[in-house]
């Protein structure tokens, strides 16, 4: 796989020398998105590769841990527990 089969989404700065890089691309013909860290211009191993659905699951999740930080209460019934994966 060429790095031209991913296409840069966004980017967020951690420090002047490490950054996290959002890109989306096909891998395996599987829709997917990789949020990597790299240091220095340079990808690490710290990262995650999810699939469009994961994808759908994470921004759920992250949705509800905004809430929490921002005060807003949410209902029990609303978290997902480790059961459901």
């Amino acid at each position: 796989m060429s790095k031209g089969d991913f296409t840069i989404i966004g980017r967020i700065p951690r420090n002047k020398d490490d950054e996290w890089i959002i890109k989306r691309g096909v891998y395996w013909n599987i829709d997917v998105v990789d949020i990597r860290l790299h240091s220095n211009g340079n990808p690490t191993k710290k990262g995650v590769r999810l699939n469009v659905d994961e994808i759908q699951t994470l921004k759920a999740i992250l949705t509800k841990v905004t809430k929490h930080v921002e005060g807003i209460e949410i209902a029990q019934e609303q978290v997902i527990s480790d059961e459901e994966w």
